[in-house]
């Protein structure tokens, strides 16, 4: 990288669903859109399901929804985290999964 370029943060985070039904995967996703989209920094933001398609040897298969949020700055980032609608988020969502994984990264 050069010198002048900035790194951003990229938040991604896999959810295991208790109940892998597609309407417990669209629930999961249109609360994504709804509570976790449109942050102050966002540069890019997506949810959606896991590609059932995708069976290579390297392919993880041990989740269902896919969230992928890439802020301006790490601080971007951190202001995310405590915001009224990420918490509600959490608040209303956490009944659905059995598990969370997620990767932080600076790109």
């Amino acid at each position: 990288m050069a010198a002048t370029e900035q790194q951003v943060f990229s938040h991604s985070v896999y959810f295991t669903l208790k109940e892998n039904t597609a309407e417990t995967r669209d629930r999961l996703i249109a609360a994504c859109q709804h509570y976790l989209s449109g942050h102050p920094g966002t540069v890019h933001f997506s949810a959606g399901s896991r590609a059932t398609n995708c069976d290579r040897p390297v392919n993880d298969q041990e989740f269902d929804v896919a969230l992928v949020l890439v802020f301006a700055c790490e601080a971007d980032h951190e202001k995310y985290q405590v915001s009224d609608s990420h918490q509600q988020f959490l608040a209303e969502l956490n009944d659905c999964w059995s598990q969370v994984r997620v990767f932080d990264a600076l790109v």
